[in-house]
């Protein structure tokens, strides 16, 4: 252990609504479930609707929040680690995600580009996106109201998990 934070005051409800948002960005991933490798080629898409319009990269945040929430609450050197990596790796799907759109989109992936941005609600604050009045309904999707229930299940589960780990040994 790097820190024990645990004891902080207001620690607990931060790393829990971090974790929750994290989810938030990362599930978006998931809506085309059809486009997974086993069942249907996976598809090169240019959006800048829903999460896209806050950043064009939503599972690289919801990691980096994720990462940070953890690494806060746990405070050891192998989440340290386990946070790098999984960064490391989003990083790089960001910079390859975007030049695969790139080489496969051209100059459409360029004006995507131009009105999104990689940091979250960069676009949005220096006027490159613009919200509708009605930008909510591009939340308001089946697979959203499946993530309450599930990041709550989570929660209520990290005993399980943390008594799995446990019984493991290692």
């Amino acid at each position: 252990a790097l820190w024990n934070l645990r004891g902080a005051p207001g620690l607990r409800p931060a790393v829990w609504a971090t974790s929750f948002i994290s989810f938030f960005f990362l599930y978006p991933s998931t809506f085309n479930i059809l486009e997974v490798a086993a069942v249907d080629e996976p598809r090169l898409h240019l959006w800048e609707t829903g999460i896209a319009r806050v950043t064009r990269h939503p599972q690289a945040v919801g990691q980096l929040l994720w990462c940070l929430a953890h690494s806060a609450w746990i405070g050891s050197s192998f989440m340290l680690a386990t946070s790098a990596g999984l960064m490391a790796h989003h990083a790089f799907g960001v910079w390859h995600g975007d030049f695969r759109l790139r080489r496969k989109h051209g100059a459409a992936f360029d004006a995507v580009e131009a009105r999104t941005s990689i940091v979250p609600f960069a676009a949005i604050l220096d006027g490159r996106q613009t919200l509708p009045a009605d930008y909510y309904k591009e939340f308001l999707r089946a697979p959203y109201f499946f993530l309450v229930p599930f990041c709550v299940g989570a929660y209520l589960a990290h005993p399980l998990m943390q008594r799995g780990a446990l019984w493991l040994g290692w």
